[in-house]
């Protein structure tokens, strides 16, 4: 397996400029997962990655092979597509060898790869079956084994769940991930799904308009997210943000916004960003809210509580998102269900975590950020 280093990359499409100076680095047997809406040029990094496309500038190594120039066939990829690219009159097994019978491979060999593949699949009962017998999920997996036999230095994964059902999705998910481990891979997988990228990655990079906002390990880009674009595409429901003004409050600071909105926050990493008057946008994940009490030590709250305006409920069984008004905008929290929010109640809330972004730039202000 093969590590990946891709340094200052762009691709122009005539005009339109689509990856503008791209670096990343995939250590060898990772699973590296890009992620960003769409048009962000995280598909058309896959395919310079595979060859498919060439690049306007900047390198792209395998190890210390640099494959830039070189074409998909030489590169020893595999690659896993959203539309399974199937032969519909080949059985399962005969799709699974046809690589490997291109490359002349012996047949005593191709049959040990294609059993080993299978069984790592659940594909044993399938082999003799036509891709038009099997189900979505199925058609994956072959697709996934496939690539699988070819035993590539890279696996690359351009949104291949997309054609799936949620639990189908779920499924396959896990077994993209074991069969990862399994084979000890390095592995590049696109999707637009954030649920995808922080169940699969152990390094994420986080694309938007041709840029890396951000890459690290899923929880810590969640936990400290350098932009207010990575804050609101990760997580699901997504960040509540609230423009505020920064202002002193004794030997502490506050956040101030409309309708009264006062909320005293834990300045700690935030020592070289804070700037009285300052207008900032405020952050707060909806499971990053309680509901308020005096006896309750947060490390971020109002001394009465933030009154959120309640509009509609989802009652999902164990818990509640709240939607409603708070500080002049839109705002959700997810509250317990034993709460029992009702449709126009005002409750208060109390903030556990905040984040704070620049207005202008939407960067963090967090020290480490």
């Amino acid at each position: 397996m093969a590590s990946v280093t891709v340094r200052d990359l762009h691709k122009k499409f005539g005009e339109t400029h689509i990856l503008k100076g791209v670096s990343i680095e995939v250590p060898r047997g990772k699973f590296a997962v890009l992620v960003g809406p769409s048009g962000c040029g995280k598909s058309t990094l896959l395919r310079l990655l595979a060859g498919l496309e060439e690049a306007t500038a900047g390198t792209i190594h395998f190890d210390d092979r640099d494959v830039t120039s070189l074409a998909p066939r030489e590169r020893d990829i595999a690659m896993v597509f959203q539309s399974y690219a199937l032969y519909p009159h080949l059985s399962v097994r005969e799709n699974m060898a046809f690589g490997l019978k291109l490359r002349k491979t012996e047949p005593a060999e191709i049959e040990r790869r294609v059993k080993q593949a299978s069984a790592m699949l659940g594909l044993d009962h399938l082999l003799d079956r036509l891709p038009k017998q099997l189900s979505g999920g199925q058609r994956q997996r072959v697709a996934m084994g496939r690539a699988i036999v070819r035993r590539p230095s890279l696996f690359l994964f351009d949104e291949p769940l997309s054609n799936l059902d949620a639990a189908l999705r779920s499924q396959v998910r896990v077994e993209i991930r074991k069969v990862h481990d399994e084979l000890e891979a390095t592995s590049v997988y696109v999707t637009h799904d954030q649920v995808e990228a922080m169940t699969l990655a152990d390094v994420i990079f986080v694309l938007n308009k041709g840029v890396v906002e951000q890459a690290g390990h899923p929880l810590d880009v969640y936990a400290r997210p350098a932009t207010r674009f990575v804050a609101s595409f990760l997580g699901s429901p997504s960040m509540n943000f609230i423009d505020v003004e920064l202002a002193r409050d004794g030997g502490g600071w506050v956040a101030a916004g409309k309708d009264e909105l006062r909320v005293t926050f834990d300045a700690k990493g935030f020592e070289k960003g804070l700037v009285a008057g300052k207008q900032v946008t405020l952050g707060v994940r909806p499971h990053e809210v309680e509901l308020f009490s005096k006896s309750a030590t947060y490390r971020t709250t109002n001394e009465r509580g933030a009154p959120l305006t309640v509009s509609i409920v989802e009652a999902l069984g164990t818990e509640s998102f709240a939607h409603g008004k708070l500080g002049g905008a839109s705002f959700v929290a997810r509250l317990d269900a034993a709460a029992q929010i009702k449709k126009g109640e005002t409750v208060e809330l109390a903030f556990k975590t905040v984040h704070l972004f620049d207005r202008e730039t939407g960067q963090s202000l967090r020290d480490e950020a």
